[in-house]
């Protein structure tokens, strides 16, 4: 037997105005792209905000439903959205912003299992690591570089068929 460790990399910043004007920029967009969030439910609005390799951004945010599984995240509402208008398009960067409208959350938000699952799946469509940025209401920012950081034990297409 081995044993085996996993390392993540990540940065923190403990404000806005310690961000690059570029990333700044997006985690706005995202911030402002959680206030239109439609979360009658759970009271916890996610904003997106996607930036193409063509300096497009793409912003959505959560959309629940009574019958809860038929809802979907911001993340992966901005990536499909920014993957069919698109296609052949990468995506430089995501910027992810939540709060909640009762309680105050600690640190920032994070993307679920599914949604890290769809970046992995859109940074391996572009060939291009894909820079993160996560932040919420306490307004600490997590910066990443790339999804591997966030998914270290990828399932990745390459199990199902070759891809290349």
């Amino acid at each position: 037997m081995e044993k085996r460790n996993i390392a993540i990399h990540y940065f923190v910043f403990r404000s806005i105005d310690e961000l690059a004007d570029a990333d700044r920029s997006l985690l706005e967009k995202a911030e402002e792209a959680s206030r239109n969030a439609y979360t009658p439910y759970s009271g916890f609005s996610v904003g997106a905000a996607v930036l193409l390799d063509n300096e497009e951004i793409i912003t959505a945010n959560n959309q629940e439903n009574a019958s809860y599984p038929q809802g979907l995240c911001a993340e992966r509402t901005a990536l499909f959205y920014a993957m069919a208008q698109h296609p052949n398009r990468k995506v430089k960067a995501i910027a992810v912003y939540g709060y909640h409208r009762k309680h105050k959350l600690k640190g920032c938000v994070s993307p679920c299992g599914g949604c890290r699952q769809v970046m992995l799946e859109c940074e391996q469509r572009g060939k291009e690591k894909m820079r993160i940025l996560l932040s919420g209401y306490s307004g600490e920012i997590t910066v990443i570089e790339g999804v591997e950081q966030l998914l270290p034990l990828q399932f990745s297409g390459d199990f199902l068929c070759d891809i290349q």
